[in-house]
């Protein structure tokens, strides 16, 4: 639903065509939000798809883990280039190729399914020099137009390159996810290592340390985006400019910012009340419940790494 605001944007409202909803000295307050609030969607996304991954592995052991995450992650990669793009052209010959939200899944779920032989304080290090420290790269570029270029920018340089005779656009540079995936990984040990109520604590606080890292890195604008916030025509506006950061690749400032507000929402969703709490899929297949709460997917299971 979330994820909706911004292609309907894209869709209905003519700005789509004018200016970019982030574009301040064009946009509102509204049309900024229906972009930026989507920014939760992906990163979410592939953190709790590495938690998912922890929680069937404690079932399954790390052997089947490690087949299944490698060869789910080569099936997203046929569904990315071949149905996805497809989906988008409705051409069997494209002259481009795009690699988006689920070629960096497929790949982070490929790479995860060799880190976890790895002591989980070494993935857990790894995954957070990854996401703190890859913005040290930013100003690393690779060119010449061969392997070399397409390999970095698939790493880490979003880009379009046009090859012969198709060319490649690199929306999601994969090394970023690959280190949120894996720390979505460690994260999945609160869940089977602690008491609901423990648990709540140590959410809470680590949502809180996420939020507090991203106001004191982002307010000194010296690291972590590809951008520096700048003050604006009004409050409001600089507020957006504070919050406005990179999601291609997405930087240390774009992760805390929606990793952290994600796990306060989870310490506070273990036991929800209501209907809410027992909404479900007519398939058990899609199910997966983390203690006594239950959380159901509506994305088509081929994107989910356990459950």
């Amino acid at each position: 639903m979330i994820m909706a605001l911004d292609h309907v944007r894209d869709f209905f409202h003519w700005s789509a065509f004018h200016y970019d909803p982030l574009d301040f000295t064009q946009t509102t307050t509204a049309i900024f939000l229906t972009r930026w609030i989507t920014h939760f969607c992906a990163p979410v996304f592939v953190f709790l798809a590495g938690t998912s991954a922890w929680l069937s592995g404690f079932k399954k052991g790390k052997k089947r883990l490690s087949a299944f995450l490698l060869t789910r992650g080569i099936w997203l990669l046929f569904v990315e280039v071949l149905v996805m793009n497809f989906a988008f052209t409705f051409n069997f010959h494209p002259g481009s190729i795009f690699l988006q939200t689920i070629w960096a899944l497929g790949v982070s779920m490929m790479a995860l399914s060799f880190l976890i032989y790895l002591p989980k304080r070494v993935i857990l290090l790894l995954s957070l020099a990854i996401v703190f420290g890859h913005n040290l790269l930013d100003n690393v570029h690779v060119g010449g137009g061969g392997f070399s270029e397409l390999g970095w920018s698939m790493l880490h340089e979003s880009k379009f390159l046009p090859l012969h005779p198709v060319g490649i656009f690199v929306l999601y540079p994969v090394l970023p996810w690959i280190g949120v995936m894996a720390a979505g990984y460690c994260f999945g040990e609160l869940y089977t290592s602690l008491t609901a109520d423990n648990r709540k604590k140590k959410l809470i606080l680590l949502g809180s340390l996420c939020i507090f890292l991203f106001i004191v890195i982002r307010f000194t604008n010296v690291y972590g985006n590809l951008g520096p916030w700048e003050k604006q025509k009004s409050l409001v506006f600089t507020i957006l400019s504070f919050i406005n950061t990179t999601k291609y690749p997405p930087s240390l400032l774009y992760s805390l910012m929606t990793i952290g507000p994600a796990i306060l929402l989870l310490a506070f969703l273990e036991k929800p009340a209501g209907r809410f709490s027992k909404l479900s899929l007519p398939s058990e297949g899609y199910r997966c419940s983390i203690t006594s709460f239950t959380f159901t997917s509506y994305i088509p299971p081929l994107l989910l790494p356990a459950c």
